[in-house]
């Protein structure tokens, strides 16, 4: 596995973590990283600028997954499913050189690992529509 796929596990791992455990973005990343001291400092720096951006523009990313996942509120969608949008909507806004594609594809390779099979569909749909948006209001 690649640096950046571990890198984009990793964060929609504390994502998950964050969610469940209710606690401050500060306190989730530090007990994550205590009890990880195997993860080499260019993958564990892509995490953290991922879940950096992930919980700072939280507000703007969940209202870009809200509007684009049809039929689908937030608060119900599969843990699992809303912290992988999160992960990839992150990347997306924020590292502009990776072509969406390939951030579409690197996260349902890390949702194979962990979302369910029928999850793929609806991740992929919902993510290819949040980067067109997003290059729709970079165009403009």
């Amino acid at each position: 596995m690649g640096s950046r796929r571990k890198s984009r596990e990793l964060t929609m791992q504390m994502l998950f973590q964050g969610d469940l455990g209710k606690q401050t973005p500060d306190q989730v990343r530090q007990l994550f990283w205590d009890a990880r001291d195997d993860v080499d400092a260019e993958t564990r720096g892509f995490a953290d600028d991922l879940y950096r951006v992930a919980t700072t523009r939280g507000e703007e990313i969940d209202t870009l997954i809200q509007d684009h996942a049809q039929n689908w509120r937030l608060e119900r969608m599969p843990v699992v499913d809303r912290n992988l949008l999160r992960t990839g909507t992150a990347e997306l806004l924020t590292y502009p050189n990776t072509p969406p594609a390939i951030v579409i594809n690197e996260t349902l390779e890390v949702a194979r690992r962990y979302a369910a099979p029928e999850s793929i569909h609806f991740l992929n749909g919902v993510l290819d529509a949040i980067a067109r948006e997003i290059l729709r209001q970079r165009l403009s």
